[in-house]
C-alpha cells in the first residue's frame, strides 16, 4: 500500500501583495519522495490541491492513502482526495512529514518574502482538556508497566476485542532492549469495559500524559487535537507513581500503553493501545 503524508497551510511568507503564502508539502514515510508547492491564500482550495496531486501522477504513482495531522488541512485535502479517489486518514502519526516541516522551517528565513513572524512548524492549537463522559467510567485505574520484550507476546494472538499495536511502535522496531519497562495505565472498566474501549477506539488515542498541578491529572491526547481528562488525583503515593510513569516514558523512547480490562485479575482484556507522543 502506497502512503503519503501531506500538510497544506500558511507559512511565514508573503506574496507581492502582502498576503500569506500557503505551502503544500508531501513526502512518504522514508522521505524518498518529497514535493513542495506554494500558492497565494486566495488560491488555497481543494481544486488547486487536486491539480497539484494530479500533476504528480505524471512521474509518481498516486498513493492509496494520504495521512494528515493538521486539522486546518484535513477538509481541503479530503475534498481533493475525493476527486482523485484517494483515501485521506486523519492521524498524528506523521513523523516523516513533521521532520520535513522542521527542516523546511530553517529555509524560510533566507527567502526574500520571509515575514519574521514567530513560527512553529508542527505546533497545533491545544484546547483545554474536557472530562471523559461519565457513562464510560468503570471501577478504577492504576499505573502499570510491562517489559518491552513481553508486549507483543502477551497481546498478540489473544482474543482481544480491540488491539492497536502499530508496527512503527513495536519495541523491537524502536530498538528497545527486552528488559526496558514500558509504562502504561490500566483501567478496570467493569460493566462499562467494552463501551469504554469502543469509545477510545473511535477517539483514536495518541498519548497519555501526566500533568502536574493542583490537582495532578492524566490527560489523553486523541484524534488530531482532542484532549480528555482521564483522572485527577492529589494522593502523594499516586503522584509518586505518576512521576515514575513519566521517567519510564523517557527511557522507553516515549513508548507507553493504555489497557482496558473488566477487572484487575489479568484474566481477560478488552482493549490495548500502544502509544507514543513522539511518533
Amino acid at each position: 500500500m502506497r502512503i503519503w503524508q501531506a500538510d497544506f497551510y500558511r507559512r511565514p511568507l508573503r506574496d507581492e501583495t502582502g498576503k500569506p503564502l500557503w505551502e503544500l508539502l508531501i513526502c512518504d514515510a522514508t522521505q524518498s519522495f518529497k514535493f513542495s508547492a506554494f500558492c497565494r491564500q486566495s488560491e488555497a482550495n481543494s481544486n488547486w490541491l487536486a491539480a497539484q496531486l494530479q500533476q504528480q501522477a505524471q512521474t509518481q504513482k498516486l498513493p492509496d492513502i494520504i495521512q494528515v495531522f493538521r486539522p486546518q488541512s484535513l477538509g481541503l485535502i479530503e475534498a481533493a482526495g475525493k476527486v482523485l479517489g484517494i483515501e485521506v486518514e486523519a492521524t498524528r502519526r506523521t513523523s516523516a512529514l513533521k521532520l520535513l516541516l522542521q527542516s523546511r522551517a530553517k529555509e524560510y528565513p533566507i527567502m526574500p518574502n520571509y515575514t519574521g513572524e514567530t513560527y512553529s512548524p508542527i505546533a497545533l492549537d491545544t484546547p483545554p482538556p474536557v472530562p471523559l463522559p461519565e457513562n464510560l467510567w468503570g471501577e478504577g485505574w492504576r499505573f502499570a508497566s510491562l517489559p518491552a520484550g513481553d508486549i507483543a507476546e502477551v497481546f498478540t494472538g489473544r482474543p482481544l476485542p480491540i488491539l492497536e499495536m502499530p508496527e512503527l511502535l513495536l519495541p523491537l522496531n524502536l530498538g528497545l532492549a527486552s528488559t526496558v519497562p514500558v509504562p502504561g495505565v490500566a483501567i478496570m472498566g467493569g460493566r462499562q469495559s467494552m463501551r469504554l474501549a469502543r469509545w477510545l477506539q473511535d477517539a483514536k488515542p495518541f498519548a497519555l500524559n501526566y500533568i502536574a498541578g493542583a490537582p495532578d491529572g492524566l490527560i489523553l491526547e486523541a484524534g488530531l487535537a482532542d484532549r480528555w481528562v482521564v483522572a485527577t488525583f492529589e494522593d502523594s503515593e499516586v503522584k509518586a507513581a505518576a512521576e515514575i510513569y513519566q521517567q519510564r516514558k523517557q527511557s522507553s523512547q516515549g513508548l507507553h500503553f493504555l489497557l482496558v480490562q473488566p477487572d484487575d485479575t489479568g484474566m481477560t482484556y478488552t482493549g490495548f493501545w500502544l502509544l507514543n507522543f513522539d511518533r
